[in-house]
């Protein structure tokens, strides 16, 4: 894929190799503008992020790889961060980056997308779960702390699905990305779980492009090897929704490429 937004290090703790590795791949496939956005500290789940102290570490060694690798890919620098408003902090969402990635990984603190709590679905009803989570979504945008949406459709992530239409769910949601200006990423991790989909599936697709709301690309790996996974594929939707442009993000302002 041209561009590859959204890729871990091993400092959220889950992501293996190294930077080199991840950069060394992307550019062996082709990959113009390569973007690490790894998970971002929070006062919150700790065990799955980089902490407070590990920013300037992060935000450095990034700086290096862009440099020893200017002339071969442009390496741009994010965070993923969780819209948990109690856990917000300034530190990281005025970090000197190119971009934030807003993300809703947690309904009322249940990490949904992990599968050592896939039980808890037994106890929800999927319709809710649809409903509040698009609802965070929409409270994320509205909050003008994001250049990019993260993977908006990760609550089918386990393969559970609403009775209900998800255009209606996400209509709110989809209003708010518009009106906030914001890019949403087309996502292969998706084919990498238990829905075996890119994030976002076709019904919100169409009202992405309906509304004219800008993409871009990612991958999501947390390994060197899932870099740049079923880029073909991503380019592919885009294409049939009528995309020929994606966003990268410099210092947080918005460019768009042809692919």
């Amino acid at each position: 894929m041209i561009a590859d937004l959204h890729n871990h290090t091993p400092l959220c703790n889950h992501a293996k190799g190294s930077i080199d590795d991840y950069i060394q791949v992307a550019v062996a496939s082709g990959t113009r503008y390569f973007g690490f956005s790894d998970h971002a500290p929070m006062a919150f789940d700790t065990q799955y992020r980089m902490r407070f102290e590990d920013m300037p570490i992060y935000e450095a060694q990034l700086k290096e790889a862009r440099d020893r690798y200017q002339n071969e890919i442009t390496v741009l620098s994010g965070y993923e961060v969780d819209f948990m408003p109690p856990y917000l902090d300034e530190r990281v969402l005025n970090a000197k980056v190119d971009y934030l990635i807003g993300s809703v990984h947690f309904l009322d603190e249940w990490g949904f997308d992990n599968p050592d709590y896939i039980q808890e679905y037994q106890n929800r009803d999927i319709d809710t779960l649809y409903r509040d989570y698009f609802e965070q979504i929409k409270m994320m945008a509205q909050s003008r702390q994001f250049q990019i949406v993260g993977h908006l459709d990760l609550i089918k992530v386990m393969d559970f699905h609403p009775k209900q239409d998800v255009r209606t769910l996400a209509k709110e949601a989809i209003k708010a990305i518009k009106k906030a200006d914001m890019v949403v990423e087309l996502s292969s991790a998706g084919l990498r779980k238990p829905v075996k989909e890119i994030y976002p599936g076709r019904a919100l697709m169409e009202m992405i492009a309906e509304a004219e709301i800008p993409i871009t690309f990612a991958s999501d790996a947390h390994h060197p090897k899932q870099v740049g996974f079923a880029g073909d594929k991503l380019r592919q939707l885009a294409q049939q929704y009528g995309y020929s442009q994606c966003a990268i993000f410099r210092e947080k302002e918005r460019e768009m490429i042809k692919f």
